[in-house]
């Protein structure tokens, strides 16, 4: 006796579902827009959030106020983004990481409780480090908010080769938008 089994469509890798669900969820709320609004904003976080639900978040606010108390200890910052990003301007102390580095190479000899903060151009590729880093059993990570987009768009320190700097590398000609074009670096 033959066993039919259905025909199932092949499988979609869960990362390029999510990376088209934001993109289309950002698509959608701004068409003909040519700067993102609050609701966009609003969209982009709700996606990643549902996405990346054992994800702990921080904000901008909260991470500019953790890094100017003289009495916490500064986390370890993940700049989750590719050295053409990086080199366009990064948080003051961040560490470049390649997107998709396994939480061993990202974080290699540290303790499991330093408390890191992950970010890259929206939240998407760090989330994905933020995961990684804590099924690797690291109990102190959080994922920056609106990742550098929000905080240059918030006129927060920025650094390029040890100097300041107020422009980021747009990531892509879809998420220029993103960025204020004060902030906005030429693709």
């Amino acid at each position: 006796m033959e066993i039919v089994r259905p025909h199932l469509p092949p499988r979609v890798p869960t990362a390029r579902v999510g990376i088209l669900m934001t993109a289309v969820i950002v698509l959608v709320a701004g068409y003909g827009a040519s700067k993102t609004s609050a609701f966009q904003w609003f969209l982009l976080k709700a996606s990643l959030r549902n996405q990346f639900p054992q994800v702990q978040w921080i904000t901008t606010r909260e991470l500019a106020d953790w890094l100017q108390d003289r009495h916490r200890p500064p986390p370890v910052l993940l700049d989750v983004r590719t050295a053409e990003e990086w080199n366009v301007s990064h948080l003051p102390g961040a560490r470049r990481i390649d997107p998709g580095t396994s939480a061993e190479m990202a974080l290699p000899g540290a303790s499991r409780d330093v408390p890191v903060v992950t970010y890259c151009a929206v939240g998407y590729r760090s989330a994905e480090l933020a995961t990684r880093l804590r099924a690797a059993g690291f109990t102190h990570v959080q994922n920056l908010e609106g990742s550098i987009f929000q905080w240059a768009n918030e006129h927060r320190p920025l650094v390029r080769d040890g100097e300041g700097t107020a422009r980021v590398h747009p990531y892509s000609n879809f998420w220029r938008r993103l960025l204020a074009d004060d902030v906005r670096a030429p693709l």
